[in-house]
């Protein structure tokens, strides 16, 4: 696949899932967009930089409507398009329902859900600007599907995404954007050498998943000749959902 000549933005870009798919859409082309409220992206984007390939840093607040509108009319501003829109920027909560503050709620639901309403939403009014189509992924989780005590905020807010991606997908079909969601499973952003043979062969892969396997599937749903597919949710999870375990 190429992305040459492609705008990409990407969103919580300053590490894990959000750098492997910054950095893959560099090294197919794209010129990129690191958008994060952590500035280690401006660092990531320097090193990026550093190595031939087109990227740059962009503060963002995915919470803030004036941050996020920015952000995309600031992307126009340079390039004159958005071509692709990852919303990966996102949060955990693992907190009991006896135990967690509405405030704590309503920070993994602004985080995780209402920015992805509106980084989808501000991205669309460029894309539907420049009549050039354009792909949107949404990063969900299998979460939204199963879940461990005490995760009801981050599976609602997971959950929520999947909701938005096929609504999204009906409303902005007009204007040639597909919008697809990808549900990530057990993905290791950490040390993954120091992952134990249980941890892997509770996967029908038998392997976890790294950051690079969830980038891959980013890539696919936006490559441009994959307009057919549009408003799914892709689970990459090593087939951990899919496999019955009893516990002996």
């Amino acid at each position: 696949m190429s992305f040459e000549n492609k705008t990409v933005v990407v969103t919580g870009a300053a590490k894990g899932i959000g750098l492997a798919a910054a950095r893959m859409y560099a090294e197919k082309g794209a010129a990129v967009v690191l958008a994060d409220i952590d500035e280690k992206g401006q660092a990531e984007a320097e090193e990026m930089q550093n190595r031939s390939l087109k990227a740059i840093f962009i503060k963002t607040d995915v919470t803030r409507e004036s941050s996020v509108s920015y952000l995309m009319n600031r992307v126009y501003e340079i390039y004159g398009t958005i071509d692709v829109l990852i919303n990966n920027a996102g949060m955990e909560a693992f907190l009991s329902p006896f135990e967690i503050t509405l405030e704590e709620w309503e920070n993994v639901m602004q985080t995780n859900l209402r920015s992805v309403f509106l980084g989808t939403r501000e991205a669309a009014k460029v894309m539907r600007q420049t009549q050039n189509g354009g792909a949107i992924v949404n990063i969900a989780s299998t979460r939204a599907m199963m879940s461990e005590p005490h995760s009801e905020a981050y599976a609602a807010s997971k959950a929520g995404i999947i909701g938005l991606t096929h609504s999204f997908a009906a409303s902005l079909s007009p204007y040639n954007i597909t919008v697809n969601a990808v549900s990530p499973g057990w993905i290791e952003t950490g040390d993954y050498e120091k992952l134990s043979i249980h941890d892997h062969t509770q996967h029908l892969s038998n392997r976890v998943g790294r950051p690079a396997d969830v980038a891959k599937a980013c890539l696919y749903l936006s490559e441009e000749t994959n307009d057919f597919v549009t408003g799914t949710n892709l689970v990459i999870d090593g087939g951990m959902t899919r496999k019955m375990i009893y516990e002996e």
